[in-house]
């Protein structure tokens, strides 16, 4: 029974894939953090003013 070591493993994975599946992993990630933050945080609904100055008005 021959027995192999992680490393060993490891190393017959091509970098590519070995890329693209963290690659891959981290995007799945980060679509569950945004699909959680849609799905628990409700925003809150406020009035916004904001002054525009005359002289943006006239296109000077």
């Amino acid at each position: 029974m021959v027995e192999t070591d992680d490393s060993a493993r490891m190393d017959s994975v091509p970098s590519l894939i070995r890329f693209l599946i963290t690659v891959g992993v981290l995007a799945g990630i980060g679509w569950g953090a945004m699909l959680a933050v849609v799905t628990f945080v409700e925003p809150q609904s406020r009035e916004m003013t904001q002054i525009v100055p005359p002289s943006r008005l006239t296109g000077k």
